[in-house]
């Protein structure tokens, strides 16, 4: 048997301490080895305790969460899941702390919240298992290349659509996907796992880092050259609509694969609307989510991309597809925004 995944959770509410604790504690192969109410408390933990996952509150007195989440990716890289409030400033402190390395982040519950802190043990558990080496990379720039703004000249999209699915280390996935996207685009349409209010936050940040629009997907937003749709989170589904004018439509609809929204909702829309006109691309995720809607995308003439494992922070999604086959092909995450650009350009469909 498999040993327990062994946790210290990091709070400076008592209340909030014990509430993770419990919620953990309730799986056999979690198990929760210390508690600590702010920094100095957690560092001198993770030294005595060896834990092989933090969970990290965002808020906290003398140094917060992200100070302390920058010093450990520093001194001492191992898996870290943030436990942030669902505000636009919990939202903006989440991305910043994901993009400094954290493995994940949850929300505190909400008053009437029947699974507090959701898949926290699966995301615990992940991280535990998870292979991915915490090595700080070069942070984004904070605007889009002057190459990216200017490539028209050297790209022309063609007919098709792209559709991107990912979870678990997904931000950071997506930036180094996106940012390889020029001003013009191919439409692309994008569902990442993430709490309500995050996605909003995470559509403005690709907005500033990335050459062409990115915006939260609204129902009825029609798919046009140079914009990009990110699923909103919470209460329904994305999908792409109408064969004659191509458009997002949000649907009300129960969870798929555990998520709303859900990889396979989208990805079975744009199989039945643009079948061989479609790019589907799986990164990074915990889960099977996408690996079904992706076979479908296959089987009707679509271009199909896998993150390969190595790049991945956790191999789940895209390995499921892979082993479906769904993946044409696999490739390096670095390697896969010029992927996407080969096949979606113009000169490729003899158009030119």
């Amino acid at each position: 048997m498999t040993a327990p995944a062994r946790v210290l959770v990091v709070d400076d509410s008592p209340t909030m301490r014990g509430l993770i604790t419990a919620v953990l504690s309730a799986d056999p192969e979690v198990s929760v080895i210390g508690q600590a109410g702010d920094a100095m408390e957690a560092r001198n933990a993770i030294k005595q305790l060896n834990p092989d996952v933090v969970t990290l509150d965002i808020e906290m007195p003398n140094m917060n969460g992200l100070e302390f989440l920058d010093k450990i990716m520093k001194l001492r890289p191992m898996p870290v899941i943030m436990v942030s409030t669902l505000t636009h400033r919990g939202a903006d402190a989440s991305l910043m702390a994901l993009e400094i390395g954290a493995f994940d982040c949850v929300g505190k519950p909400q008053p009437g919240d029947v699974r507090p802190f959701g898949d926290l043990a699966e995301k615990v558990k992940a991280a535990a298992r998870s292979q991915h080496r915490y090595i700080r990379t070069e942070a984004p720039p904070l605007a889009p290349s002057a190459a990216n703004v200017n490539s028209a000249v050297n790209y022309r999209s063609g007919r098709k659509v792209v559709a991107i699915g990912a979870s678990t280390g997904g931000v950071e996935a997506l930036i180094a996907v996106l940012q390889k996207f020029p001003v013009n685009c191919p439409p692309t349409v994008i569902t990442q796992h993430m709490p309500p209010t995050f996605t909003k936050s995470f559509a403005e940040r690709l907005n500033r880092l990335c050459a062409p629009v990115v915006e939260e997907a609204t129902d009825g937003a029609r798919l046009e050259i140079g914009k990009i749709y990110l699923a909103p989170g919470g209460e329904r589904h994305l999908q792409i609509a109408n064969a004659s004018a191509p458009c997002c439509r949000l649907v009300e609809r129960d969870p798929v694969n555990g998520h709303r929204p859900s990889v396979d909702v989208l990805f079975d829309s744009v199989a039945e609307l643009a079948g061989r006109n479609a790019v589907g691309v799986i990164l990074t995720g915990m889960g099977r989510d996408g690996a079904a809607g992706l076979l479908k995308m296959r089987h009707a003439g679509a271009r199909t991309i896998g993150q390969n494992e190595k790049t991945c922070v956790v191999y789940g999604m895209p390995r499921v597809a892979y082993e479906l086959g769904a993946v044409e092909h696999q490739y390096p995450l670095s390697s896969i925004g010029e992927e996407i650009l080969k096949i979606t350009a113009a000169r490729r469909e003899g158009s030119e």
